[in-house]
């Protein structure tokens, strides 16, 4: 459709003419992207430009114009924008009929139920405004005229920018400050599973607050890639726009895979990926522009006092100082560029010693440096030289200073030249919620936080390495922890390592998950548990590193998969593995209480025949980082072995509405008063109030009594909550999954269970159990975020380990129960 068409249409139809027109536009499949934005951006300025005129003429209002502003100024209206408007006039217009021609403007844009930002002003009340107002200052940037006098918003757009850069040492901080304010609330777009493509940082604010930078004449944003990003995110939103039906930036998780679609690509995790490379570029040109205002703003505010100091003849502009750094390697006005004398096209490992000095001196590499270098370094030899390798464990071992060296060299492609492989991670998203960052600088994470645990291990620069690559298995099919090793025993090859380091590093990569996922989910007091962990790490000096590895791993993965506790069961795991490689072989261990307090309990069970429980608040403890945390509330129960214990117990809890933590359940056996043998259950919960206060310990204690005799009928209690108040629908979770864990112990069998965490959820699996005529002797189970990750070592009512296909029996019933 012609614009000629579209102003002969809305004209002869008014309102129902537009939108019809508008509808046509936007089910256009094969018209997407950029060229529907900039039609519909025509369509509708040939609407308001048909309203406009008509209404001026019928109200005799001269010198008056019709201005787009903001996203519409811009030309970048998606399905669901706003009309950003301003109704610009000389003054000299009655007010009556300035009134109604914006009437005659506004009114048909409302009818039609779109969003309109609107004001009305003379050229000297939007210039006052906008020195007020940074956003309208903002906005009045991308002025552009749609119908009108054009000589009028020329001179308003002549003044504004005149005035945008005259103030541009005042209102660029201050624009910062915004920029800063607003990614501290909304969080870094290439990070969030449910990012905000307009506010988030990285997002399209970002991207037009370069835009004003650019207009100030202060600094301009690196151009590779920014307009790419942009038209990605705006695609991105096109779709969501059109696939929702509402004005949202959120992409929310169950609209992604509609919204990929929309887009031609293959599912949510492409979608995310896009948008994250997308994110990430707008991020580093971001970073790059304000550190050169800064610079150059930092260097006028000093030249007049260096022109008074000097008493007046500057001359020409003094060369900043450059301090060097390393071999061809300088610090210049606080940035890191090459000396003069360096040849990067001789020197290959220039780019990994560039990037290790600024990483140790906390300085960012100069953007023209890192483009310098993408365009004109000598490649590596495979493998790598010594010093390459060195170099790239300084760079790892540099702490925090480490993350904003390697994105500079991501940004430019360089990390991938050099770790062919790592484009695999590039920017892949993680679908678990514990996560807080996406593959590849979750890796990056880890390295900065095993830099601060270097000091614990004796190769150094293998926990280094092993901590960058312990997940780049991610992305392939199968365990990535298998697929992994693979790769890293590859990449450790190519960096240079020896056969005997490549294998330590392979076997660090392959069990990185092992002493938490077999010190939080296996009973430590069986000796096959420990045995199998030292004859996976085979040597103390691998288990030293691993220790360390598993540390990182879980600090740099989010608040939720580290803590005290952890840390304890994990330090307690590498103790007992550590005497068995160094020669003490354990043996099967006798029946022992874990504490006095535990004894003092389970004593009085056994004497009253009745549970006994005790509630304490646990002091706060330091955290593996050295920061102190809260342990929790620790609910401690004893109480005769019988049937019905464990749903009972964690129905209770569930009624009284505390969220279990973490639960460790043991049969435990005593000599009572005739001297036979007695057989006791002591569970140590802990546990934390969804709301409001903790219930008393007695109140408790009467209603586990008759949850165990029968009287409190807590399935029924907990199917009337649920159904009184049912959860809000959220994205759909996993199915849970329920496993017999191969080899897990030689006096039980262990079943796993992995299921989102939810009210009443011990309780289904405890009833499972029961169902199952299983006898649980050992219990433990952990909460990581939204996952509960739980291991029962169960036995048949003759306290022998379950045939295997009993076990697979038992396993189905509870994920059955489950489902």
């Amino acid at each position: 459709m012609t614009s000629t068409e579209v102003t002969t249409e809305t004209e002869g139809s008014g309102p129902s003419g537009y939108a019809a027109a508008r509808l046509r536009l936007l089910q256009q499949e094969a018209r997407s992207g950029p060229p529907r934005r900039e039609a519909l951006a025509r369509l509708t300025d040939d609407w308001l430009t048909a309203l406009f005129t008509a209404a001026a003429t019928r109200t005799g209002v001269r010198g008056a114009a019709l201005v787009a502003v903001g996203g519409y100024g811009r030309g970048e209206l998606s399905p669901r924008s706003d009309l950003d408007l301003l109704l610009l006039h000389d003054g000299s217009a009655d007010a009556a009929a300035l009134a109604a021609l914006a009437d005659a403007v506004w009114y048909p844009v409302w009818d039609l139920g779109l969003a309109l930002d609107h004001s009305v002003r003379t050229p000297g009340e939007a210039r006052k405004t906008a020195g007020e107002d940074l956003k309208v200052q903002l906005g009045l940037l991308d002025a552009r005229p749609v119908a009108g006098d054009l000589g009028l918003v020329a001179s308003l757009r002549t003044a504004i920018l005149a005035d945008w850069r005259n103030q541009a040492p005042k209102r660029l901080p201050a624009l910062l400050e915004l920029c800063q304010e607003r990614a501290e609330r909304m969080g870094e777009l290439q990070f969030l599973l449910e990012p905000d493509l307009k506010e988030a940082r990285g997002g399209l604010r970002d991207a037009t607050a370069l835009r004003a930078v650019a207009a100030s004449w202060v600094a301009d944003a690196p151009r590779e890639g920014l307009d790419r990003a942009r038209r990605t995110l705006l695609d991105a939103r096109d779709a969501l726009h059109l696939t929702t039906g509402r004005a949202t930036d959120r992409l929310a998780l169950q609209e992604q895979d509609q919204v990929a679609q929309a887009l031609g690509l293959l599912d949510a995790d492409t979608l995310l990926r896009q948008v994250y490379e997308a994110a990430r570029t707008v991020s580093y040109a971001t970073d790059v522009t304000w550190r050169e205002v800064n610079r150059v703003l930092r260097a006028r505010s000093a030249r007049p006092r260096l022109r008074a100091l000097l008493g007046g003849g500057l001359g020409a502009k003094p060369a900043p100082e450059r301090t060097p750094l390393a071999d061809g390697v300088v610090d210049a006005d606080g940035e890191v560029v090459l000396a003069r004398a360096a040849r990067p096209e001789r020197d290959p490992v220039l780019t990994l010693r560039a990037a290790a000095a600024a990483a140790e001196a906390g300085l960012p590499l100069s953007r023209h440096l890192v483009r310098h270098l993408a365009t004109t370094a000598r490649p590596l030899p495979v493998p790598w030289p010594p010093e390459a390798r060195e170099e790239l464990v300084t760079l790892l071992g540099a702490g925090e200073a480490t993350v904003g060296v390697w994105e500079a060299l991501e940004a430019e492609g360089i990390i991938t030249r050099l770790l062919p492989d790592w484009e695999r991670v590039h920017c892949r998203p993680q679908r678990n919620p514990v996560h807080t960052w996406t593959v590849d600088r979750h890796l990056v994470e880890t390295a900065v936080r095993a830099a601060s645990l270097t000091r614990r291990v004796h190769r150094p620069d293998l926990l280094l390495v092993a901590a960058l690559l312990h997940d780049i298995g991610k992305g392939w099919p199968g365990d990535h922890s298998v697929a992994g090793e693979v790769i890293a025993r590859d990449m450790a090859t190519r960096i240079g390592f020896d056969k005997h380091d490549v294998g330590v590093i392979a076997t660090l990569v392959r069990h990185h998950l092992l002493l938490v996922d077999t010190a939080t989910r296996r009973d430590l007091d069986d000796p096959a548990t420990v045995q199998s962990v030292a004859a996976a790490v085979s040597t103390a000096s691998t288990l030293e590193l691993l220790h360390a590895l598993t540390e990182a791993d879980a600090l740099a993965t989010g608040p939720a998969a580290w803590s005290a506790w952890r840390a304890s069961l994990v330090a307690d795991l590498v103790k007992r593995v550590g005497a068995v490689l160094a020669g003490e072989f354990p043996e099967e261990p006798e029946e022992a209480l874990p504490s006095a307090e535990h004894e003092r309990l389970t004593i009085e069970a056994l004497r009253t025949g009745e549970p006994v429980l005790a509630l304490h608040t646990q002091p706060e403890e330091p955290a593996g980082d050295g920061e102190v945390e809260p342990v929790g509330v620790e609910l401690l129960i004893a109480l005769p072995d019988r049937p019905g214990v464990l749903p009972a117990a964690a129905g209770v809890l569930a009624l009284h509405r505390l969220t279990v933590r973490a639960a460790d359940l043991r049969a435990v056996e005593l000599p009572n008063e005739l001297g036979e043998r007695a057989d006791l259950l002591l569970l140590s919960w802990r546990v934390a109030a969804e709301y409001g206060s903790l219930p008393h310990a007695a109140r408790l204690r009467a209603d586990l009594v008759r949850a165990l005799d029968g009287s409190l009928d807590i399935r029924a209690r907990l199917a009337e909550r649920e159904a009184a108040y049912p959860r809000r629908r959220g994205v759909k979770a996993p199915p849970p999954r329920v496993t017999v864990a191969a080899a897990g112990s030689r006096r039980a069998t262990v079943i796993e269970v992995r299921a989102q965490d939810a009210p009443g959820l011990l309780h289904r699996i405890g009833r499972a159990l029961d169902g199952s005529a299983v006898r649980v002797r050992s219990a433990h189970v952990s909460t990581l975020g939204a996952n509960a990750v739980d291991a029962f070592y169960v036995t048949g009512t003759d306290d022998e380990p379950l045939s295997p296909a009993r076990a697979a029996e038992v396993a189905r019933e509870v994920e059955k129960a489950l489902g």
